[in-house]
């Protein structure tokens, strides 16, 4: 099995959004959220939608998740580009609609479902300092 990272378009990483990038160095799916209501936000973001409260903290989720939507890509669309790979919205099991669009990798694309349930892993960039958070199935859930 190769280690080698694949080639990846990085995000920038700044002040309001290196929680997200930087927790996979530590082993955890980060976002923001409102300490007065409770609610997760992502993307980042200086206002809770929900109460409008300014009072936002950065909690780890437990990373577990279940697959919403996705499609399989068969054209490389640039150089060094593997494919197929699976292009996915997931679902984080801490709040309806915490979504993150991700890869999920760890399996066959033909084996992938909707609903299947999936749990985070890191594809580190390390000279980036980025951590992609990717999703693999999670055996542990499965009947």
């Amino acid at each position: 099995m190769s280690t080698e990272v694949p080639f990846r378009i990085l995000p920038r990483v700044g002040k309001r959004n290196e929680h997200y990038w930087h927790g996979g160095r530590d082993g955890e799916l980060r976002f923001q959220r409102c300490a007065d209501c409770g609610y997760y936000l992502h993307p980042p973001t200086v206002l809770c939608p929900l109460c409008h409260s300014k009072n936002i903290v950065i909690e780890a989720v437990s990373g577990k998740a279940e697959i919403l939507t996705f499609t399989i890509n068969y054209q490389p669309w640039m150089p060094g580009l593997e494919v197929p790979f699976v292009l996915a919205v997931v679902r984080c099991l801490e709040q309806d609609d915490l979504r993150i669009t991700t890869n999920i990798v760890g399996c066959d694309p033909e084996e992938v479902k909707i609903g299947m349930p999936v749990k985070v892993i890191f594809e580190a960039h390390e000279d980036e300092e980025v951590w992609i958070p990717l999703f693999t199935p999670d055996e542990s859930e499965r009947p």
